[in-house]
């Protein structure tokens, strides 16, 4: 018997599968399953929130539109009759893994990862102290942060890290509100970046310009603002021998390299705002009274390890920083989910390749998987997601011919499970309404989409 055969004998209807989590590594989940043309598969996506698409919707920078088309390709998977989306629908609380594994054959957990890591320096608890991740939600309409405060009355802020989200976040307080209003940008943030006092933004990075992680698109952009200058320090791109080696290996951090290199030129308007990269440079210490007021930082220089890894080392240089707010982008982490081991050293669900493991490298725990950033972590680009979801189904569809069937089968179990809980769950028709609404909205203003900010808001329309 084949594998086809002995998976379409084992689940009478069809393999039912769920999908936790409406973002990119979710709707790429869906699509490895349609792609298996001998399987008859069933596929149900929850999200906690109205709307679909997860990062690209309330991660991807609004100024980004080309990147935000790819809901287009998430839109044709939807449209297969085999797939159904619950929006508005709380794991944990709507449906827990119990009611989960009683109808379905196999689990996908693509939530992302919804915490922050620390720079773990006194001070950082001080109000004015946030992350990027926080600061990237408000600004992008989602409806956990409608009614978040961040201080913009400030004249510096400092930002901490550079890889995308860092230039993100710096980039987005550098432009003009006319710059930033024909996107989808929330309209709250936007009203209150139009009243922002802030002129300089420091990003700074405890390595050099050869160990960036930023893309070339990303860091070409800050030569293109209508009001802003972008500046190097000269010195910060000296290299040491290992940076110099680790730069020739790498064409792209050459591209990138030669572009900080044009901006070390620059010298900055009396007016307009002023954005700062300080390379070789780490937080010390957030300092103020209640509130952020300042940051002290440490000149680092770098030294090549065993193995080439460019490593900085703090020297005995210091310098302040008056500062009104910091914004740290050092990387996400995953949070705990309800029912599901949980890898504290990686901050992700434990898994091996997405199979869910009973402890970090136990033993797989049958029908649950993951994909995503709760998968691997918080790396790569959208796409990056498209392999790590094939690479899940593979395994999952390893695993099937020796799965057990769930107990309730029925496609319409689920819907009067919900029903009976009074949960208002949002198909995709429903979704569809709410997108048509916020398009039209952005068509009457001359923007690209106005974003219904609360769930509240969605469910009227």
């Amino acid at each position: 018997m084949s594998q086809q055969e002995d998976i379409a004998s084992r689940f009478s209807g069809g393999l039912r599968v769920a999908i936790i989590g409406a973002g990119p590594a979710g709707f790429y989940a869906a699509a490895a399953w349609f792609k298996q043309k001998d399987i008859n598969v069933h596929v149900d996506m929850f999200e906690r929130l109205p709307s679909p698409f997860g990062l690209v919707r309330y991660g991807v920078a609004p100024d980004h539109a080309r990147i935000k088309s790819v809901t287009r390709v998430y839109d044709k998977i939807a449209s297969n009759e085999k797939f159904r989306y619950f929006g508005n629908v709380q794991y944990g609380t709507d449906l827990t893994l119990e009611d989960l594994s009683s109808h379905y054959d196999q689990i996908v957990f693509s939530v992302g990862t919804q915490g922050d890591r620390m720079l773990n320096v006194p001070g950082e608890e001080l109000e004015g102290s946030v992350s990027a991740r926080e600061f990237v939600a408000w600004y992008n309409g989602h409806p956990d942060y409608r009614d978040w405060k961040v201080d913009l009355s400030h004249k510096a802020v400092v930002v901490v890290g550079v890889g995308n989200v860092a230039l993100d976040v710096a980039r987005i307080l550098a432009k003009t509100p006319d710059e930033l209003r024909p996107t989808d940008i929330a309209c709250h943030a936007l009203d209150q970046l139009r009243e922002s006092k802030v002129e300089d933004i420091y990003i700074i990075a405890r390595r050099g310009p050869a160990q960036v992680k930023f893309t070339l698109h990303e860091i070409k952009e800050f030569g293109d603002f209508e009001a802003a200058t972008t500046s190097v320090r000269t010195e910060d791109l000296e290299l040491d021998p290992g940076s110099a080696s680790e730069l020739e290996r790498n064409k792209a951090a050459q591209r990138n390299f030669e572009v900080l290199e044009k901006f070390s030129k620059v010298q900055h308007a009396a007016n307009g705002k002023r954005v700062h990269f300080l390379f070789k440079t780490s937080p010390v210490e957030i300092s103020g009274e209640g509130r952020v007021e300042g940051m002290r930082v440490v000149a680092n220089r770098l030294e090549e390890q065993e193995g080439g890894y460019v490593q900085s080392i703090a020297t005995d240089t210091f310098n302040d920083i008056p500062c009104g707010l910091v914004l740290r982008s050092v990387g996400y982490r995953g949070t705990p989910l309800a029912g599901l081991p949980f890898d504290e050293d990686r901050g992700v669900v434990a898994n091996v390749n997405g199979r869910v493991v009973d402890k970090p490298c136990g033993t797989p725990i049958p029908g649950l998987y993951v994909a995503g950033w709760i998968k691997r972590g918080p790396s790569g680009v959208i796409g990056t997601n498209k392999p790590d979801a094939q690479e899940t189904v593979k395994l999952m569809l390893e695993d099937a011919v020796r799965a057990a069937p769930c107990s309730n089968r029925g496609p319409e179990a689920v819907v009067e499970l919900l029903k009976n809980r009074n949960v208002d769950f949002v198909d995709f028709a429903r979704w569809e309404r709410i997108n048509q609404h916020e398009l039209r909205e952005g068509q009457e203003q001359g923007r690209s989409r106005i974003k219904l900010a609360t769930s509240e808001e969605m469910l009227k329309i």
